[in-house]
C-alpha cells in the first residue's frame, strides 16, 4: 500500500478529538508543465539555468526545491508562479493548464 493512500490520525490533545488527515499526492498543478516548458524551450533550459533566471527575478530556489516542484511534491506560491512564467517565457495560464 502506498504511503499517500494510508490514513493518518492526529490526536488533538486539548479537545480530545481525533481528526483524519489524508496525505495529498500532488502538491501543485504546475510542476509537470514547468518541466515540459523548460525541456521544450529552444534551446532547452536546464534546471540550473532556470534557477539562475529565477534568482535574477528575486526567487531563491535550489535544485532540490525545483525538482520537488516539477515532481509535484512542493506547493508553489503565487509569486513563484508569476516569476516561473517570466523565466520560462510562457503565460501563467499555460502553467495553470488554462491555455489549450
Amino acid at each position: 500500500m502506498r504511503l499517500y493512500t494510508k490514513i493518518f490520525f492526529k490526536r488533538i490533545l486539548s479537545a480530545g478529538i481525533f481528526s483524519i488527515i489524508y496525505p495529498v499526492k500532488e502538491r501543485n498543478i504546475i510542476g509537470i508543465r514547468v518541466s515540459h516548458a523548460r525541456k521544450n524551450a529552444t534551446p532547452p533550459i536546464t534546471q540550473g539555468d532556470l534557477i539562475a533566471r529565477l534568482q535574477v527575478l528575486g526567487i531563491m530556489l535550489d535544485q532540490s526545491t525545483l525538482s520537488k516542484i516539477e515532481n509535484q511534491q512542493r506547493p508553489v506560491t503565487d509569486i513563484e508562479l508569476v516569476e516561473l512564467s517570466k523565466a520560462l517565457k510562457v503565460s501563467t495560464g499555460s502553467l495553470l493548464g488554462e491555455d489549450s
